[in-house]
């Protein structure tokens, strides 16, 4: 086997994540292909030998799988957002249990339960939040609005009937695009490190129906002057739209990374807040801080965390990575105090706020990296709930986790890797897996949030 050569074979089975695996006997080796599903014969060439290990590209799809459907979104295939919209939602939830169920089972040490995988209340048109990108649609082509073609980190897809948001997010995209096309000032280039437009950032509650949008634009050129940003404005006011436009804004952002970044935002029209509820409780969330996408989904994630953290009356809970404090919030009325840490200020801020909303006086939250503020806590917790961002906990943060001696830990992970690697430590120290499930948060990718109780052995 070679680089560069083109075979055909059927993909067998999908490992997280979006890894398929296609055999050839005739080499005696096992490739692995992405964005394919189980069923399909594919043509591929081989991209990558390393190690005795290959990779591929799929060239064309021979022959689809017979679980296989039209996707809804005349995007997909393109665009890099969705891998599975071509599978029946049903078959999504089966692909996306097995491939965590076999990943954890060789994660954990001795038996537990599994209480297999919960479905999004939404399949389509359920995300809260998008970052859409500016670019071109091919090399120095026309200007679009959009997400990273599938497999570049370049070349942007204009996303116009996106399936995964609502039509008002549809509205605003379109709306934007047609006001930067008729400025004439050009996208950000990530090489070059020249340019204006960036990107649009959009957010949406479910419950309230409010809306906030956020041009990212670089300080190349003069916002107010060359963009027409009242023009802008007015025209998103006018536009017809099932929910209410809280606030527009434009953040500056000259660093390099190619990331939304909030080097100072200025309110263009109402506020750079927006509410959403979740359980009965009241959030303030703003631009940048950390709020699950899927606020359906979110409610049947939080409820199952609940279950697993069970009695808390007279206990004290570390809510370690909170965000805006969602679930210090869901538990606080059931507990004696909740501690929560979160590294982004504006989010820290944005939960204290919250709690006093939701007249909340037993939580406190603290602004720093878990690392370095846990040892400043003061106290010992009864309980922890850790909800780490997607590379999981710093494994000297989880060392002085684990040193607290709690009898029942609650790990919410969004990316099944990271947990598999924290769960080897926490096991090495003490820990034992009781009991384990998913929540579909992310319909049509292979996304997918773990729950997991752990219990400390007594030896």
């Amino acid at each position: 086997m070679k680089k560069g050569q083109v075979y055909e074979g059927r993909i067998e089975t999908v490992e997280f994540p979006n890894k398929g695996k296609i055999y050839l006997p005739e080499e005696e080796k096992t490739v692995i292909v992405k964005n394919g599903v189980p069923g399909q014969k594919v043509r591929f060439s081989v991209n990558k030998i390393r190690k005795g290990k290959a990779e591929g590209r799929i060239l064309e799809v021979l022959e689809p799988s017979e679980k296989e459907i039209p996707p809804s979104c005349p995007h997909f295939g393109q665009c890099g957002g969705c891998t599975y919209q071509n599978l029946p939602y049903e078959e999504q939830l089966k692909l996306k249990e097995g491939q965590i169920k076999a990943m954890m089972d060789e994660a954990v040490d001795g038996p537990y339960i599994w209480e297999g995988i919960q479905a999004s209340p939404r399949k389509e048109a359920y995300r809260n939040k998008m970052e859409f990108s500016f670019g071109d649609e091919y090399k120095d082509g026309p200007l679009v609005l959009g997400m990273h073609k599938r497999g570049s980190f370049h070349d942007i897809v204009n996303v116009q009937e996106c399936r995964i948001v609502d039509e008002d997010f549809r509205k605003i995209l379109s709306c934007t695009l047609e006001y930067a096309k008729n400025s004439g000032l050009p996208y950000y280039h990530r090489m070059r490190h020249t340019g204006f437009y960036r990107h649009l950032l959009v957010r949406k509650a479910v419950k309230t129906g409010e809306i906030l949008i956020d041009l990212v634009t670089t300080t190349q050129e003069e916002f107010l002057g060359h963009f027409d940003s009242q023009g802008w404005v007015e025209t998103l006011r006018s536009l017809e739209l099932s929910g209410r436009i809280a606030g527009i804004l434009h953040t500056r952002n000259d660093s390099v990374a190619d990331v939304v970044k909030d080097e100072g935002t200025d309110i263009l029209f109402g506020q750079d807040y927006f509410y959403e509820e979740l359980l009965g409780l009241r959030f303030k969330i703003t631009p940048f801080s950390f709020f699950q996408t899927n606020s359906l989904g979110a409610e049947v994630l939080y409820e199952k965390a609940r279950s697993y953290i069970g009695e808390t009356k007279d206990k004290v809970i570390f809510d370690l990575y909170s965000g805006t404090g969602t679930i210090a919030q869901i538990l606080a009325p059931v507990a004696k105090k909740v501690v929560g840490v979160e590294i982004v200020e504006e989010a820290v801020e944005a939960a204290k706020e919250n709690a006093r909303m939701n007249g909340l006086s037993n939580c406190t939250f603290w602004a720093g990296d878990v690392l370095k503020v846990i040892d400043e806590l003061g106290e010992v917790p009864d309980l922890i709930v850790l909800d780490p961002p997607r590379d999981g906990v710093n494994p000297k943060a989880l060392e002085k986790i684990i040193r607290f001696g709690v009898e029942k830990m609650v790990y919410i992970a969004c990316k099944p890797t990271s947990l598999a690697r924290d769960l080897e430590m926490l096991q090495g120290r003490g820990y034992q897996v009781e009991r384990m499930g998913c929540v579909d948060l992310f319909p049509g990718t292979y996304h997918v949030e773990t729950v997991v109780r752990l219990q400390r052995k007594h030896i």
